[in-house]
């Protein structure tokens, strides 16, 4: 990659030979008519993170190979890390009906298109543990996640919000116009999960997603604990879009998506818009107010 200099402003990396701008990513998410390979990529990276995420706990009482409890809680980390530089600019890598809403609240995805995604991500996530469960049998309890011994569903109920509160905020503010994308997205959200549950784990799973922990419950057909992880991580998004709001103001503007990347609009690498300013031979108009 080099360095193009527009006249007047700062250096910018110009894309290599059939590399997508910015501009033409955002396109391609928003498109109507891509909705369809959206939907698929949600089902199919929620598919390989419950499998990562579930996987541990049944291998682990299928083969008696005794994985050890960070593996098990680093795994979905680490898989989550994968799916996001793989596939996230497709669907936004979402992999979770609380970040989808949490996007949706924040005003930088359409509602219209949160119950689309839910869907996909459930049917991954059913899809994954139906796969565990025809391979190994219900063993290890399908990965599924409930409160550790001595534990109520109460304070379980509490860490999945506290955890959730982090998680979805450390996804709002490395997320670039509501997708989960890039190198920073990768490593912070992969890293945040493996973190929590490292030591949150042995009190309610560290779930922080309705979909992973519905995917055994409802292949098991046992909903016992199932409150917990769907209201405790729908209530943490939603306190985390308030933090975001107090942080870095509403969403749903240039400025707000730029500022929750931690970038101005003169030092992004390839800007989401045409350079405003008289314009030379070649270059197109700027886009108006409102203009996507």
């Amino acid at each position: 990659m080099v360095a193009a200099v527009a006249p007047g402003g700062p250096v910018r990396p110009s894309a290599g030979p059939g590399a997508k701008t910015l501009e033409a990513v955002q396109r391609e998410f928003r498109d109507p008519a891509l909705e369809g390979r959206r939907l698929f990529a949600e089902a199919f990276g929620t598919f390989l993170l419950v499998l990562a995420a579930a996987g541990g706990p049944v291998v682990s009482a299928a083969t008696g190979s005794h994985l050890s409890p960070a593996g098990e809680v680093v795994a979905p980390g680490l898989m989550v890390m994968a799916i996001i530089l793989f596939m996230g600019a497709t669907s936004g890598a979402h992999l979770n009906p609380a970040v989808s809403i949490a996007f949706a609240a924040r005003g930088d995805f359409p509602w219209k298109r949160v119950p689309g995604y839910i869907v996909a991500q459930l049917i991954g996530a059913i899809g994954a543990a139906a796969f565990l469960a025809a391979l190994f049998g219900r063993v290890g309890g399908l990965g599924a996640t409930e409160p550790g011994p001595g534990i109520t569903d109460l304070q379980a109920f509490s860490i999945e919000v506290v955890l959730t509160v982090g998680l979805v905020s450390t996804i709002l503010g490395t997320a670039s116009r509501a997708q989960s994308v890039g190198t920073l997205a990768a490593l912070a959200v992969g890293g945040y999960i493996g973190l929590a549950g490292l030591w949150a784990a042995p009190v309610s799973g560290a779930s922080m997603n309705p979909a992973r922990s519905l995917g055994p419950d409802i292949v098991l057909g046992n909903l016992g604990h199932a409150w917990v992880y769907v209201a405790g991580p729908l209530v943490g998004a939603m306190i985390a879009v308030g933090i975001a709001h107090i942080l870095r103001g509403p969403g749903g503007d240039e400025p707000a998506i730029l500022a929750a990347q931690g970038r101005l609009p003169e030092i992004l690498g390839q800007s989401s818009r045409p350079p405003r300013g008289p314009a030379g031979p070649g270059t197109p108009p700027s886009a108006g107010p409102g203009t996507p």
